[in-house]
């Protein structure tokens, strides 16, 4: 639990890095505005970081 909580809070201080890099914009991420607050839904930028980080795993 305290694995995933730690992953959650880096990847909310790198999501600016990374829609710099394109990720966070990709065909199935999905922003939705309500209730005048947006709600970020970055599932396929999730899936290619989790295939990412599971090949660097895998190498080393």
């Amino acid at each position: 639990m305290l694995v995933i909580a730690v992953a959650v809070v880096v990847l909310s201080l790198f999501a600016p890095q990374f829609s710099k890099m394109g990720l966070g914009k990709l065909p199935g991420d999905i922003t939705v505005k309500f209730r005048g607050r947006l709600v970020y839904l970055p599932i396929t930028t999730t899936i290619l970081i989790s295939a990412a980080l599971t090949a660097l795993g895998r190498i080393l």
